[in-house]
């Protein structure tokens, strides 16, 4: 019998063998498998880490936590109860000078380095900014009493906050770069072409563009500085009561915290424990704004 015209012969031929997985093939996949599940174990342990501060926090400083502490100034040694009002004023109050003189200072600098900037000059600025970062914040605060406390022969929040601005400058500054430098050359080209001048397409066309992405790098950092301790302990130094001015030792929270955390009191303790809640609450609730008002909104039609 001739099979080799058969219809039904020919069609089995023709259907597609079913091959077994190659060992290499098996081997890719379970690697890959891995992988994911490393890096999402990692990532839960990224927000694991954040949950477990937070909740650190709040069981050691949540009883502490009532209208007095945040009104009121704190009680003399061996009293319970008071609050750090001041510290809260004292702490808005440097870092507002921090950022009236990082974030100029930075924003202004990294337009120049985008746009104006030489190849040798950029890199030197680059360097010197990295090379700041760097530069841990207890010398930034030997610094700022050698230029600023030795002359005015005072301890003051102007200190404190000139301390906290220069090491807002490099962060702001590299953050600001590398987000002007994300904007499409077309758009400059564009605007260019319809015979815009060179400060106005930065003022009109690429800053606007970028302006998401700078004020998060802005944000960031606000957050860096406003738990540092070591620079305020050489500047603003500390206060139990209301500054009458910027001239004046000023409290912060960061300078409270460590205040109460090496007493051998219990309810400073327990302050202690609530302030780094307040200032660690303070700087989320901040990154939440600003990212809720910078969300980009749904266009409609």
């Amino acid at each position: 019998m001739n099979t080799r015209n058969d219809p039904s012969t020919l069609a089995s031929s023709s259907l597609p063998r079913r091959q077994k997985p190659h060992s290499g093939m098996v081997w890719r996949r379970i690697k890959n498998t891995c992988v994911f599940l490393v890096t999402v174990l990692c990532a839960l342990l990224a927000v694991s880490v954040l949950v477990f501060i937070l909740g650190y926090l709040l069981w050691h400083g949540g009883t502490a936590l009532n209208w007095a502490f945040f009104t009121q100034l704190p009680k003399p040694v061996g009293e319970s109860g008071g609050g750090i009002a001041n510290a809260i004023v004292g702490s808005a109050s440097l870092i507002l000078i921090a950022a009236a003189i990082g974030i100029p200072i930075g924003f202004l600098g990294a337009i120049y380095l985008v746009e104006y900037g030489g190849t040798k000059f950029n890199f030197l600025v680059r360097y010197a900014a990295d090379l700041l970062n760097g530069v841990p914040s207890i010398v930034v605060g030997v610094f700022a009493y050698t230029a600023v406390v030795l002359h005015t022969h005072h301890f003051s929040a102007w200190a404190g906050g000139f301390a906290l601005g220069l090491m807002m400058i490099p962060t702001t500054l590299r953050g600001t770069e590398e987000i002007l430098r994300l904007v499409p050359l077309e758009l400059r080209e564009a605007a260019a072409a319809l015979g815009a001048p060179h400060w106005k397409i930065i003022f009109t066309v690429v800053i606007p563009v970028a302006a998401r992405g700078i004020l998060t790098g802005i944000m960031l950092a606000v957050a860096r500085i406003a738990g540092e301790t070591a620079p305020l302990l050489f500047t603003s130094f500390g206060n139990q009561f209301w500054s009458r001015g910027l001239n004046e030792p000023t409290a912060s929270l960061p300078v409270q915290i460590y205040t109460y955390a090496i007493s051998p009191y219990d309810d400073w303790h327990r302050q202690a424990w609530a302030a780094g809640l307040v200032l660690l609450m303070g700087v989320l609730l901040t990154n939440i704004i600003v990212r809720t008002f910078l969300r980009p909104k749904a266009q409609t039609v």
